[in-house]
C-alpha cells in the first residue's frame, strides 16, 4: 500500500507522468477537492474501488461498488470528504488487478 502522489499542473502546462498503482493505496485526506484519474493500460477489465470509512447505525461499514475500467480505457473520479476515513484522514482505494495500471491524481485548485 503506498500513498499517491499529485501532480500540480503549472501555468506553462505539466507532462503527464502517469505512475503506476498497486492493488491497495492511500490518498491523503488532503486532496478532497481534487480528481484521481485511473488508467486501465492492461488487456483486460480491471475493478476500481473507493472505500467506503462510513458505518451504519449498527455499526457496519458502509457499502463499497466498484467501477469496471475497461482495457486501455480511463476514468476520472472526484474525490470527496466522504471518502476520508477520520482516524487516518487517508482515502483508501483498490484495484482488483495492478498490471499495467497507473494513474494521474490532481490536487484541489484554490
Amino acid at each position: 500500500m503506498a500513498l499517491l502522489t499529485a501532480t500540480t499542473p503549472a501555468i506553462a502546462g505539466t507532462l503527464a507522468a502517469p505512475a503506476a498503482m498497486s492493488v491497495a493505496d492511500t490518498i491523503s485526506g488532503n486532496m478532497v477537492g481534487g480528481y484521481l484519474k485511473v488508467i486501465n493500460g492492461s488487456g483486460g477489465s480491471v475493478n476500481f474501488t473507493i472505500t467506503d470509512p462510513g458505518r451504519t447505525a449498527a455499526g457496519n461499514t458502509g457499502t463499497q461498488a466498484a467501477s469496471a475500467i475497461a482495457a486501455g480505457a480511463a476514468r476520472w473520479y472526484p474525490l470527496l470528504s466522504a471518502y476520508v476515513n477520520s482516524a487516518t484522514n487517508l482515502i483508501n482505494v483498490t484495484l482488483s488487478s495492478a498490471t499495467s495500471m497507473t494513474y494521474e491524481l490532481l490536487p484541489p485548485t484554490s
